[in-house]
């Protein structure tokens, strides 16, 4: 029984510190009262730990929180390295190994319940995970058929479905009937699964971090990243939520600090548009009440990376005294519009426009395909090794 008091004492503590924290967000310009509410659970379930060790004579939770330390410094020196997905998932294993420890040490209820909810998340993923993988694409591709026109970004999730429907048939059903050497020929078929899944994990772990950006109320300058355009001269709903994310900070910075900054569209005219979609952006903004002399315009970029290396260029030319600046797109492109801007030397933070769920897996597959481009030959290589160790192995096994 003694041990519940430490966890009772804790949870009382626990809610009343959130109760705080929510009533303190709530009168802010900027909520986010999930971010803050991690946070809280974050210091005060660290605490709770390392009051529990040193209760029981030892100080092991310092391993953890160092690591996080680590994690923490990496990502915030640089917010736009994959490598931080890496990091981060690494952290999670690190917290895992220790909460085993702590609970054979301690015995405490809280500790334990954290340990069995992992454990069974972990037990539920590897028993079920691919099924359940399987019919949340199927249902996703449903609907997106049914809300989308139908074009290859737009058929991924089926796409990925289908192709697991069959790895998963082979394997059941036709692996056990064919040659040894043949089996061998496509061993290496789960390890590049493996490799490419978690390359995927990573990268929507740091994803998901990116979506926590705070920029502060002071800057000068925000860039909304462009898009495709309705018969060529109306934006879509899809840009109009980066140009309302961006309006509205433009106007809570505003309201808080009367700084005020300048929106800058970002994006040129493609072949099949009648005017910029820059301009396009500027018209959407001026009906929204954003008066004109806070509009600037930049219509000759083709891609993300341009956009972020025109829009320097213009905000160089015009602050050149330096400036502060953020952009705006859906949550779902920011981390890669984030790697392009630090390509281009251009050091702003993102801000991510809320985007329709059932939009977000093809969307998210896409921005994978697109960064695992960037790296091609790197990937290649893994596979090609993976293949390479497969093919000889079958060789040997049919000569054998």
């Amino acid at each position: 029984m003694t041990n519940f008091i430490p966890a009772i004492l804790f949870i009382l503590l626990f809610f009343i510190g959130l109760i705080l924290v929510l009533k303190w967000r709530k009168g802010q310009d900027d909520p986010d009262r999930f971010f803050f509410s991690m946070i809280w659970a974050l210091i005060s379930l660290s605490v709770y730990l390392l009051i529990l060790e040193i209760m029981h004579g030892s100080c092991f939770i310092i391993i953890p929180l160092g690591y996080l330390t680590f994690v923490l410094w990496m990502y915030f020196r640089d917010k736009t390295r994959l490598v931080n997905g890496f990091l981060f998932n690494s952290f999670v294993v690190v917290f895992g190994t220790y909460l085993v420890y702590n609970v054979s040490v301690t015995s405490d209820p809280i500790a334990f319940g954290l340990l069995i909810g992992a454990l069974a998340l972990f037990l539920l993923f590897g028993f079920f995970g691919i099924f359940s993988l399987m019919i949340f694409l199927y249902w996703n591709a449903a609907v997106v058929l049914k809300k989308e026109r139908r074009s290859l970004p737009n058929l991924l999730t089926l796409l990925l479905a289908i192709f697991l429907t069959v790895v998963l048939i082979y394997d059941l059903f036709i692996a056990q009937n064919l040659p040894t050497w043949v089996t061998s020929l496509f061993s290496g078929l789960p390890l590049i699964m493996l490799y490419f899944a978690v390359a995927f994990l990573n990268f929507l772990t740091v994803s998901v971090l990116y979506q926590f950006n705070h920029p502060r109320y002071r800057q000068d300058y925000i860039i909304a990243l462009g898009a495709g355009l309705i018969d060529g001269e109306r934006v879509t709903p899809l840009l109009a939520r980066r140009i309302d994310t961006a309006i509205s900070f433009y106007r809570r910075q505003l309201a808080k600090t009367k700084k005020e900054a300048k929106l800058l569209m970002s994006g040129g005219q493609g072949s099949d548009e009648k005017i910029s979609e820059a301009q396009a952006m500027k018209n959407y903004a001026l009906s929204q009440g954003v008066p004109e002399e806070d509009i600037l315009l930049e219509d000759k970029s083709t891609n993300t990376l341009e956009n972020m290396r025109f829009s320097k260029a213009i905000m160089e030319q015009r602050s050149p005294e330096g400036y502060q600046a953020i952009f705006t797109s859906n949550n779902y492109h920011i981390f890669r519009a984030g790697m392009y801007a630090r390509e281009a030397g251009l050091k702003a933070d993102g801000l991510g426009a809320k985007t329709a769920f059932y939009y977000l897996p093809n969307a998210f597959l896409r921005e994978y395909i697109a960064i695992l481009m960037l790296h091609k030959r790197r990937h290649l290589v893994v596979v090609t090794l993976i293949m390479a160790v497969s093919v000889l192995s079958s060789i040997i096994m049919f000569f054998n």
